[in-house]
């Protein structure tokens, strides 16, 4: 394995957000891989959905998991391989629906791996119906008279819930968002790191990205959640990016002394 990028062909929507990811992961890694890290210790997970057709295009070990599913795969693989850099992909939908239970013990055990999160706040490959996180209002044939509930708030709930890496990065950027990721693979604990990703075909929002993205800095906890919750995931409102907290603390595989 010398190259980080297949020849597989790519079924994304022509000018998909997903595009723009899959340069930033690239790029995180072949860095991480010039500064020493090894390119058959990188393992991948993907979910099911358009932010799993990433398990095609990255030339790494590669698990594609059952949808809701991708947490405890990558459990798996750290737990019988502890010195493995293990990077977790899924949507909103597979994440804070089918797979909500495991995030939270993820976050929770401080599994030393990496989860990246392609937010586009739809279930985009089953055609737009909405997610925990869709916004109040969203309507789609499931909801023709719109989304009534609140949507959940994924840095919020990381951050209560334990994770010791917490970052929101912006697609539209994959420049910083791959400082991001750098970070949060270099991390030694659990990261978890969104990314806002507009669905072009079944929910765009990239001009309201464009035009209310703000960069943070890492701070204390208290001082995050509240930062957090200054974006409710409706838009025309301010969404702030960048690494919201950040600590050490014994991983579950030092707890259990695993090597």
């Amino acid at each position: 394995m010398t190259d980080i990028t297949t020849k597989e062909q790519i079924t994304w929507c022509p000018g998909c957000t997903n595009f723009l990811i899959k340069k930033a992961v690239e790029d995180a890694l072949k860095e991480l891989i010039a500064e020493g890290y090894k390119h058959e210790e990188f393992a991948m997970v993907a979910d099911i959905g358009c932010a799993g057709k990433i398990y095609d295009y990255i030339n790494i070990s590669s698990i594609n998991a059952l949808h809701g599913r991708t947490l405890p795969t990558m459990t798996g693989i750290k737990i019988g391989n502890p010195k493995m850099n293990v990077i977790g992909f899924a949507g909103d939908g597979g994440t804070f629906d089918e797979g909500l239970d495991h995030f939270i013990h993820s976050c929770r055990y401080n599994n030393d791996m990496n989860f990246i999160v392609h937010n586009n706040q739809v279930f985009a490959l089953t055609v737009g119906q909405a997610t925990a996180l869709t916004e109040s209002g969203y309507t789609e044939k499931t909801h023709p008279f719109g989304v009534k509930e609140q949507p959940l708030n994924p840095i919020v709930l990381a951050l209560e819930s334990g994770a010791s890496f917490v970052a929101r990065a912006n697609s539209l950027d994959p420049a910083a968002a791959k400082e991001i990721i750098k970070a949060g693979i270099k991390h030694k604990g659990f990261s978890f790191i969104e990314i806002i990703q507009p669905c072009i075909t079944f929910h765009d929002f990239r001009e309201d990205l464009r035009k209310n993205a703000y960069p943070i800095s890492p701070m204390n906890k208290d001082d995050a959640i509240n930062e957090a919750k200054k974006w409710n995931y409706s838009h025309g409102k301010k969404i702030p990016i960048g690494i919201f907290y950040q600590e050490d603390r014994p991983t579950f595989e030092e707890n259990y002394g695993l090597k």
